[in-house]
């Protein structure tokens, strides 16, 4: 199976964990903003990452993606069965793309893709605005979503819940924007989905390509 996109997208780097955790074999096929590859574009006619083709089956979207892997393969335990266990963890995925993604999108893009690889200035006011007028609720949410000690966001395992979150929390990360420290119920989690295997193995190259791009300043 090919994964077109790129790590430092939230949805395709949820996607590229989800794949780790299951063991799913793929190849990920670096493509960006505009990317003119023609496979890209049969696979995500409106350009959106990340897409795949698995064995000439073309789909995008991440959510998309996933259910349809889980159907391929039958459950995985990263959705839950219960019915509302997996409307839970339905809605913080969603949460995570729509709701975090707005946010996420105004930051990361105007602080990082805009400055860093498109080489231009970002919509400062935009990331401002964005972390000053809607991260605050979102953090607050999700803090007390944990704040009865668990260490996941549905149930007592790991799961789709957490891939959307973490993922989106990472870019936040890169972007400068801290969830908390270890002593309280958001900065814990965070540890706790840093520490993930299949969240490191793509996050550690991104930490140290940002560090390259931005030595200097």
């Amino acid at each position: 199976m090919i994964i077109y996109g790129s790590s430092f997208s939230p949805y395709v780097r949820k996607l590229l964990a989800y794949c780790e955790e299951r063991g799913i074999a793929f190849e990920l096929k670096a493509v960006g903003i505009g990317d003119p590859d023609p496979g890209y574009a049969a696979a995500s006619p409106l350009k959106k990452m990340p897409a795949i083709d698995d064995d000439g089956y073309r789909l995008a979207d991440s959510s998309a993606i996933i259910h349809y892997l889980e159907a391929r393969d039958g459950a995985s335990g990263l959705i839950p069965a219960e019915a509302q266990a997996r409307g839970r963890a339905i809605w913080f995925e969603e949460f995570a793309d729509t709701v975090m993604g707005a946010c996420v999108g105004a930051i990361f893009f105007n602080r990082i893709v805009a400055p860093v690889f498109l080489k231009r200035e970002g919509d400062l006011a935009a990331a401002i605005a964005a972390e000053r007028e809607q991260w605050p609720a979102i953090r607050d949410y999700l803090q007390a979503e944990l704040s009865d000690g668990r260490s996941w966001l549905v149930g007592d395992a790991f799961g789709l819940a957490d891939l959307a979150v973490g993922s989106a929390l990472h870019n936040l990360a890169h972007a400068g924007i801290k969830c908390g420290d270890e002593s309280d119920p958001l900065g814990a989690y965070f540890e706790r989905i840093k520490a993930r295997p299949s969240f490191a193995r793509w996050t550690k190259k991104e930490y140290a390509l940002l560090s390259a791009m931005t030595a200097g300043g």
